[in-house]
């Protein structure tokens, strides 16, 4: 076989740019070749098979009778019966409703945070103060649930500062913390408060990637600050933003346990009832372990959808998405 014939697969591209596997080097020259990159992804296929694929065929137990003090091959399928007890369940539509609802104030309030705090940082121009800035922004996504809580309790709460000092100024209190009607804006604020300087990571290493020379450029070319933002810095992270909307839609059904469960009982099952608390009060603690699963399997269902939908979203406004369209 002449040199030719064998020539490095990186060298073959597609019409995208995208390397090629070279299917004329024989199967055994290329597993010689590659052994290295297979040794080292071998532990994380590894995990996903064991954490991640072999579960799923517990989504079986949605259409059985399951008892989890006998084995799963002896309970008996009973079909759809699980959904339709689901189904039939107006606590079950009602969790629906209040994570509809959560997540569609997540996408429109907490979403744009991380992008806006980014574009501030990267403006910034001493580098010591936008360590600080990043720094500080950085340290609550370490701190727990029931820490934030906590803070949020002993700040917002009946006996919390800011009751005290409007008790103090003889004006009436604020019941923020038990308050139903604003309990979901309330778990917006927590997560923006916890996470929105984590989530800028990503952004700020998309925006580090924007060449400087098209700044220059626009520059030269008379191009004022909110110009250069339009046409040079966001096209630059667009791409990022698209993929990131795209996988929080993916996971729009799941806006929490942690966060909710621990002030569930302030507010009422009305208020904080969300398909998460739902699987564990009406699945796990009453044992109705098909009717749980029947809620995850949904949920996964609706996340593929979602995923598969938006990603076709993106295509068509010219965006590549998650995965490529060829």
């Amino acid at each position: 076989m002449s040199a030719k014939l064998v020539a490095p697969a990186a060298t073959r591209t597609d019409r995208h740019g995208r390397a090629l596997v070279d299917r004329r080097v024989p199967f055994l020259a290329r597993l010689r070749r590659d052994y290295p990159l297979l040794i080292m992804v071998t532990p994380a296929v590894v995990l996903l098979l064991l954490f991640v694929y072999l579960p799923l065929f517990g989504n079986v137990i949605a259409f059985m009778d399951y008892q989890p003090y006998i084995p799963i091959s002896q309970s008996p399928w009973i079909g759809f019966q699980n959904f339709q007890v689901l189904f039939s369940d107006p606590a079950f539509w009602r969790s629906v409703v209040n994570t509809l609802e959560i997540t569609l104030m997540q996408l429109v309030l907490f979403f744009p945070v991380p992008i806006a705090l980014a574009l501030l940082i990267h403006s910034l121009v001493w580098p010591w103060l936008r360590v600080l800035v990043q720094s500080v922004l950085y340290l609550p996504h370490f701190l727990s649930w029931v820490i934030v809580v906590g803070f949020f309790q002993e700040s917002l709460g009946s006996g919390g500062v800011v009751n005290h000092m409007l008790r103090q100024a003889n004006e009436s209190t604020i019941t923020v913390m038990s308050d139903p009607s604003t309990f979901k804006l309330l778990l917006t604020s927590q997560l923006i408060w916890k996470d929105a300087g984590w989530g800028t990571i990503i952004f700020l290493a998309a925006l580090a990637a924007v060449d400087d020379s098209l700044y220059e450029a626009a520059a030269i070319d008379g191009s004022g600050a909110w110009s250069r933002f339009w046409h040079v810095t966001l096209p630059g992270i667009r791409p990022i933003i698209v993929l990131l909307l795209i996988l929080r839609l993916g996971e729009s059904l799941s806006v929490g346990f942690e966060q909710i469960i621990l002030q569930r009982n302030a507010v009422g099952a009305h208020a904080a009832e969300v398909l998460d608390t739902y699987v564990y009060y009406h699945g796990v603690v009453d044992g109705n372990w098909g009717v749980g699963i029947a809620v995850g399997l949904i949920k996964g269902v609706v996340g593929f959808v979602l995923i598969l939908g938006a990603n076709k979203a993106s295509h068509m406004l010219g965006e590549q998405g998650v995965y490529s369209r060829s």
